[in-house]
């Protein structure tokens, strides 16, 4: 049995022009490794309604998973309820359940609930809300996609309640060799060793430090053995 896959869109303007630098998807990365959901492809698209509708379409239609962070404030560039609403061909509105979590948050705190924060009780019809226990405005989960804010603290906090809900998979196991040798010389027994082993993943990333130059070779699976095997075959050819 294959683990679920998944895609995170990343949505936001501040990203892509470099004022913001996105923490989300290495957070979430991490997360869906531990729950043997293996995350396969990640995008990041600007405010743009028809460019979130046809990212969130061709994910959604490609994984068993999309997870979205950014765009469900109050401001008039928060789009992505009605951009995923769209994708999916759903209709959204102001629902009373969401409109209850806002307004009881605001009047704990003496603020008014206006236009501007209502706008963060849209939800698709058929949703299921996401809690956001650190700010109350909810996400949302339409389908395969589970919309959630930017915020990084608010997006854990958020994903941490959303997780148990998902079947996971087999967590991916890693271990990593260090070598020092170069690329070009661990490329050719990488290689036999890839064949060797079709089911793990096996990376190599150079380092340079100290005036030491190598090679960190990573190798990924769901078969702890197999790792094992495929670690004793390095140290017998590198002395690792």
């Amino acid at each position: 049995m294959t683990n679920p896959t998944a895609a995170m869109l990343v949505i936001g303007d501040e990203i892509l022009s470099g004022r913001t630098r996105d923490s989300n998807m290495h957070h979430l990365a991490r997360e869906l490794t531990l729950r043997g959901i293996d995350l396969r492809e990640s995008r990041v698209v600007s405010d743009d309604h028809d460019g979130i509708v046809a990212a969130v379409r061709a994910l959604a239609a490609a994984h068993d998973h999309v997870f979205t962070s950014g765009g469900i404030g109050p401001t008039h560039d928060d789009i992505t309820a009605e951009a995923v609403a769209a994708a999916m061909d759903t209709p959204i509105g102001v629902r009373d359940d969401a409109r209850g979590i806002l307004a009881a948050h605001y009047e704990a705190r003496g603020v008014e609930l206006n236009a501007a924060r209502l706008r963060m009780a849209r939800i698709p019809d058929g949703a299921t809300l996401i809690d956001n226990p650190v700010s109350a405005a909810p996400g949302f989960s339409l389908r395969n996609v589970h919309v959630m804010a930017g915020v990084p603290r608010i997006f854990e906090a958020m994903l941490a309640g959303l997780l148990p809900s998902i079947p996971g998979g087999r967590p991916v196991l890693s271990q990593s060799v260090r070598v020092e040798r170069g690329e070009g010389d661990v490329a050719e027994p990488l290689a036999d060793l890839a064949k060797a082993h079709p089911a793990l993943s096996i990376g190599s990333y150079p380092f340079s430090e100290n005036g030491v130059t190598g090679t960190n070779i990573v190798i990924r699976g769901a078969e702890g053995a197999e790792i094992e095997a495929a670690l004793v075959q390095l140290s017998e050819r590198f002395g690792a």
